[in-house]
């Protein structure tokens, strides 16, 4: 008997340093994302002491180039499959009448605003 006790004393245990280790890492991303909050604003309060407009041309292109790289980084072109039951479902859509016209969807979305 003391055996099983000594077995749920242990399996209790690892369980709370599980417990203990997600808390740890929890606590550790929120940190990193306070860290990167906090690095942002005092990135856009220096941004806003500029003076100069060439720093501020430069920063702007440096954002849009780097958007654009890791946009391209982190796409993936859609496989034949992919492709093919897109164009099926399109398909299916159409004849289902499930469809708006480009006019009717712009006045749409002009009404949202």
């Amino acid at each position: 008997m003391q055996h099983v006790g000594n077995k749920l004393k242990k399996k209790k245990s690892t369980i709370i340093k599980t417990t203990e280790i997600d808390n740890f890492v929890s606590l550790i991303k929120r940190q990193k994302e306070m860290d990167l909050e906090a690095r942002k604003i005092s990135f856009v309060q220096e941004f806003l002491r500029l003076q100069n407009e060439e720093i501020v041309s430069g920063l702007e292109k440096l954002l849009r180039k780097r958007k654009a790289e890791l946009i391209e980084k982190n796409f993936k072109p859609m496989t034949m499959e992919q492709y093919n039951a897109e164009i099926d479902q399109a398909m299916e859509d159409s004849k289902n009448g499930r469809m708006i016209k480009a006019t009717d969807l712009k006045a749409k979305i002009q009404k949202w605003g």
